[in-house]
């Protein structure tokens, strides 16, 4: 299933936590480019999991606190909800719509929490980027090498106003937003939106009993 493969590489705070410490620091005027940004945020994260050992085993809301601070500030979350959810969103309410941006991230730390207590295993490669000086939208190869085979991990991001934002990831050739815009797209499709709404909640509430 989609799910057991994107835990192999871990969620999307997870996977941007498998980089590697870089040798050389990350000046602020490299960030103008979206793989040093990919780079600048390992860096921050990966100092705060090895320095926490509560993250190390799972700590639940430290992990949300993290992922709220270091990672979520360089992805729009929103364009992620709203291409995952799919024509739908545009029918939503502002408050259904702030509702799945809610439960959608819940489901996506929770899912892969345990990831984090693997990241020193891991390094990575930044694959040469394609792209133009121009291009607004591009996509940043990665490989994830540790214990087997390597992990395929790439990121789609958009310029932005506010500078480079991730608003997709793909782990061994799958890309995370569409594989869950199947799975919504049923669901919508048997219950609306508030189904859906209600499902990702149900979901959440059950990975918080384990």
């Amino acid at each position: 299933m989609f799910i057991d493969r994107f835990k192999r590489a871990g969620l999307l705070g997870a996977a941007l936590l498998s980089l590697p410490l870089w040798s050389v620091s990350v000046h602020a005027a490299d960030v103008a480019t979206p793989d040093a940004l990919i780079r600048q945020v390992s860096v921050e994260v990966i100092d705060t999991v090895k320095a926490d050992k509560s993250i190390q085993g799972g700590d639940i809301s430290k992990i949300i606190a993290l992922v709220d601070s270091k990672v979520m500030p360089h992805v729009n979350f929103q364009r992620m909800t709203a291409s995952a959810v799919g024509r739908s969103w545009r029918s939503a309410t502002p408050e259904q719509q702030k509702r799945l941006q809610e439960e959608f991230k819940a489901l996506l730390v929770r899912t892969y929490a345990g990831a984090l207590s693997q990241v020193r295993e891991h390094t990575i490669a930044l694959k040469p980027m394609r792209a133009g000086a121009d291009d607004t939208e591009v996509v940043v190869r990665t490989e994830v090498k540790g214990k087997g085979d390597p992990i395929q991990l790439d990121y789609r991001l958009e310029k932005t106003a506010d500078g480079w934002k991730i608003y997709d990831v793909n782990v061994l050739g799958v890309w995370l937003v569409e594989q869950y815009k199947s799975s919504f797209a049923q669901e919508i499709n048997a219950s609306g939106i508030d189904g859906l709404i209600a499902k990702l909640t149900e979901r959440n509430k059950a990975a918080a009993k384990r």
